[in-house]
């Protein structure tokens, strides 16, 4: 009877695949030259610098190419660029392109091109904010030169344009990123390893990409996310399925290659299931965070955010979203605790919940009773059972909860809304987080706090800005790691955000995968191959 229901849920979801995107029905390449992947959520924004979303992040590095990338060791390499130097006072970067660079188009990628590229996403960067407010200006002494000059010096250059994740300064052809960083692009071209296939996209089925032939990788050896990109496969099909069981059932029978995130409840059966392996591409690990919007009653009141703070246990949430120990850990700390600036020194957070004192602190401030809209993702596995779990927290601590339910997508797009919750808008969600995205306090886009061009939820904080800004002037690593401790502080003072735990969510694939390479999160298509 089990095997029966198995074949027919198969079936089911093969016939649906097909009939959604008959691409997987027509094509005739080699089954070694074709992969097909499960992304961990739907791709609904295709802009990579207008959304933090990982998928659009991972979507990005399939089309776009990097001036410098992070190697293994996590030390910034040259990528696309092929040479470069500062002046001796530090405030002239000059920076040479390599050779035969061009974008799906055919056009060549100029110095035009990456001046346009790197102000946009400035525009909406954590750390691309910081370094532009050291920039004077940025010339293009000739096409294939680049330079940026410095109002002062700054020691974050390097460690800026090799960002490795969201937002990431990917470089397009300079029409493109023309566009205001407020709106979303319209076309999706870029000079990296594969090209996306616009006619054979569809939202909420399937995303494909084709091996760029004229793509020029490096000579070193992969490395992390630097060195080589060397393609394998002629096609790349993210095929998009939600429910965590048609996922399983899809990668035992060969329908698809790999499953970015498969849930937790599957992680003891994966492990011990034939022709399938796990393996951990992110090993630094994620952490978990809960969001206030700063803008709108209640959570515009830093008493009442204060008392959510208070209100919130991490045991709680770990065990719940993820229920296996070998892959979570406790951590009060804004930074992961593997990060070098991890520190204990959490001021009115404990990690353990408090509903009496956070009941104490909303009766201070007036709080009327207005619901709180929470936004529960149903079908993003990896964290769906996080609001649930705050809804109880926040609920015993005298909080009233308006838990409302959507898809990943939609909740991308309503987070990006400045409305009043009663128009639309909202005032909690939860997200996640990688390790490295978030081990320096310029990595983190939840301290880009500049109020409305700020990242979602849109805190105003100008402490926070000016200690960032003191941090990229600091070369010493001791007046680093103060200067983190300082901008953690205001963090849990002003109750920003409030972090849930750590976990770690390994990756399974079909046993006839290999070259995954090891990155800060980021399931990259170059460097596999299959048997």
């Amino acid at each position: 009877m089990l095997r029966r229901s198995f074949v027919k849920v198969v079936v089911l979801w093969t016939m649906s695949c097909v009939s959604a995107a008959p691409s997987l029905a027509q094509n005739t390449l080699p089954a070694n030259k074709v992969f097909r992947f499960v992304p961990h959520a739907n791709l609904a924004v295709l802009d990579p610098i207008w959304t933090t979303a990982y998928v659009t992040r991972n979507h990005g590095y399939m089309v776009y190419d990097t001036l410098f990338s992070e190697d293994a060791k996590g030390k910034i390499q040259p990528q696309m660029v092929q040479s470069y130097s500062a002046s001796k006072d530090g405030k002239v970067w000059t920076f040479k392109l390599r050779s035969g660079l061009a974008f799906h188009d055919g056009k060549p990628v100029t110095g035009e091109d990456v001046v346009a590229s790197l102000k946009r996403w400035a525009s909406r960067d954590t750390m691309g904010g910081v370094l532009f407010g050291f920039v004077d200006k940025l010339d293009t002494p000739d096409p294939q030169t680049f330079r940026l000059l410095l109002k002062e010096p700054c020691a974050i250059v390097l460690e800026a344009l090799g960002k490795a994740s969201s937002n990431v300064p990917f470089i397009m052809p300079a029409r493109i990123a023309a566009t205001p960083g407020t709106e979303q692009i319209k076309e999706h071209i870029g000079s990296g390893p594969y090209v996306f296939k616009a006619d054979e996209f569809k939202p909420g089925s399937i995303v494909v990409y084709e091996r760029n032939p004229k793509y020029v990788s490096r000579s070193e050896p992969p490395s992390g996310l630097a060195g080589g990109r060397p393609v394998n496969f002629d096609r790349v099909e993210w095929v998009i399925i939600r429910d965590p069981q048609t996922q399983f059932n899809a990668l035992l029978a060969g329908e698809v290659d790999m499953l970015e995130q498969p849930s937790f409840e599957q992680y003891e059966t994966l492990k011990k299931t034939s022709g399938v392996k796990m393996e951990d591409f992110t090993p630094a690990g994620f952490q978990y965070i809960m969001r206030f919007n700063h803008l709108h009653p209640p959570f515009n009141q830093p008493k009442i955010r204060q008392a959510a703070m208070l209100a919130i246990g991490q045991q709680a949430f770990i065990n719940t979203q993820v229920g296996v120990p070998e892959l979570v850990r406790l951590c009060r700390s804004i930074y992961p605790c593997s990060s070098v600036y991890a520190d204990e020194n959490t001021p009115g957070f404990t990690g353990v919940a408090n509903p009496a004192k956070a009941r104490e602190l909303l009766k201070e401030a007036g709080y009327d009773g207005t619901p709180i809209v929470m936004m529960r993702p149903t079908d993003l596995s990896a964290i769906t059972k996080l609001p649930l779990v705050a809804k109880q927290q926040l609920e015993a601590a005298g909080f009233k909860v308006d838990l409302q339910q959507m898809d990943w997508a939609s909740l991308l797009a309503r987070r990006a809304k400045k409305e009043p919750p009663a128009q639309g808008g909202w005032n909690m969600f939860f997200t996640t987080w990688s390790a490295q995205d978030i081990d320096s306090p310029l990595t983190s886009a939840m301290l880009n706090t500049k109020g409305a061009t700020g990242w979602f939820g849109w805190q105003d904080e100008p402490r926070i800005e000016e200690l960032k800004a003191k941090f990229a002037r600091a070369h010493d690593a001791g007046e680093r790691k103060k200067i983190a401790s300082e901008i953690q502080s205001l963090v849990f003072e002003t109750a920003a955000y409030v972090p849930l735990g750590e976990y770690r969510n390994p990756t399974a694939m079909r046993n006839n995968i290999s070259g995954l390479l090891q990155t800060p999160g980021i399931p990259v298509m170059w460097g596999l191959s299959k048997r």
